[in-house]
């Protein structure tokens, strides 16, 4: 149906045809009918996201839903979670339009949008009369006008807010859209910040009966020597899992593209190597009970189960969702089942650990091989 549709829909303004997707997506969340006709039978995949199992690893990444209302519809599609945000303590309105690009060769978007989203008050208010029965994540952000120096306050006040209404809460320190906010990713200042939302996040849990997992999200556009300095820092405050990557400011881009050179974060097909790299890095350096949820350029099985080989625990999508559209959860949820089927593993990360097993030994299979 997707399918169909799309030649429509590409016809429209990117941010026009992204805002008829939300309200679209939002009204047939709202009855039994609507969900009903969204519901996809996906095969069972159940992988852990922090303490909890879910029925597959395949997430929808951070940026789609800003406002957290398309939740119903997202669980009847089969996502195995969802991430929405990125919200910031007060609304704001983003970026000058035009700030969202197709680049349909290439499968990819570049956008500039700047968090823009309703702020606090208004997801909360949606998370608060949503009884869900898929894992939440929160992607947190710092308002425009808040001073980098005085970022700390923003987060802490947005952690502090949507921590009870989450299952997991993400610092996301590594949009290229908002100035200044990926110098958060030094150590020093990754240090600060993350440690004082480790403490609320202790001093909440009490009040909670729960401990609302930390997550990080970093950028594709880290070299490896910064990656090597932010480990530690990670693994000190005690991270509960990472998030790699976000988009990225360059442009490893092959055949026509006229708007390349358009501002902001490249998203989609090209951006796979980068954040597959940066997924491999965080592996080798990271202990094994800090997970890695991997995202960019995920489009098929293939790439899913390459991110998961490298390193990552799940995976999330967005770009691709955008240009395939539902089609893409249910081929990748086959495709890995086929996968782990194929290794007579008993669950995915058992097949996991055999695959990442073969490539150390260098005895890959076709499906395997993700050179």
């Amino acid at each position: 149906m997707y399918r169909l549709i799309r030649p429509l829909i590409f016809r429209i303004p990117p941010e026009a045809s992204h805002d008829l997707a939300i309200d679209t997506l939002d009204w047939l969340g709202r009855t039994s009918g609507g969900r009903r006709l969204l519901t996809q039978h996906l095969p069972p995949l159940p992988c852990a996201l922090f303490d909890r199992t879910i029925n597959n690893p395949v997430g929808l990444a951070a940026g789609f839903d800003k406002n957290g209302r398309c939740l119903p519809a997202l669980e009847a599609l089969g996502f195995g979670f969802a991430e929405i945000g990125t919200v910031t303590p007060r609304a704001q309105p983003g970026n000058p339009r035009p700030r969202l690009f197709r680049l349909p060769a290439q499968e990819a978007l570049i956008n500039r949008m700047g968090f823009n989203n309703e702020g606090l008050t208004a997801l909360i208010g949606r998370l608060s009369a949503h009884t869900r029965t898929m894992p939440v994540g929160v992607n947190i952000g710092k308002n425009r006008a808040t001073p980098v120096n005085q970022a700390i306050d923003d987060y802490r006040l947005a952690f502090c807010a949507v921590a009870p209404h989450a299952d997991y809460v993400t610092v996301n320190l590594s949009s290229p859209n908002t100035p200044g906010l990926r110098s958060l990713q030094e150590p020093e200042m990754a240090r600060a910040l993350l440690g004082m939302l480790k403490d609320e996040q202790r001093r909440l849990t009490p009040t909670l009966g729960r401990r609302v997992p930390l997550a990080v999200k970093i950028a594709p556009d880290l070299r490896d020597d910064e990656i090597a300095a932010l480990i530690p820092v990670l693994i000190d405050v005690e991270c509960d899992a990472v998030i790699a990557t976000n988009t990225t400011i360059q442009r490893p881009l092959t055949g026509p593209a006229p708007l390349k050179d358009e501002q902001g974060g490249l998203s989609g097909a090209p951006l796979r190597g980068l954040a597959r790299h940066v997924i491999a890095l965080l592996y080798k350096g990271l202990p094994a009970s800090m997970p890695i949820i991997g995202v960019g350029g995920i489009d098929s099985a293939d790439s899913a189960w390459d991110h998961l080989v490298a390193g990552a625990t799940l995976v999330q999508v967005y770009t691709g969702f955008v240009y395939q559209g539902p089609r893409l959860l249910a081929s990748i949820v086959t495709g890995l089942k086929r996968r782990v089927e194929g290794l007579s593993a008993r669950d995915l990360p058992a097949a996991l650990e055999v695959a990442r097993r073969n490539l150390l030994s260098g005895n890959l299979t076709k499906t395997e091989n993700f050179s």
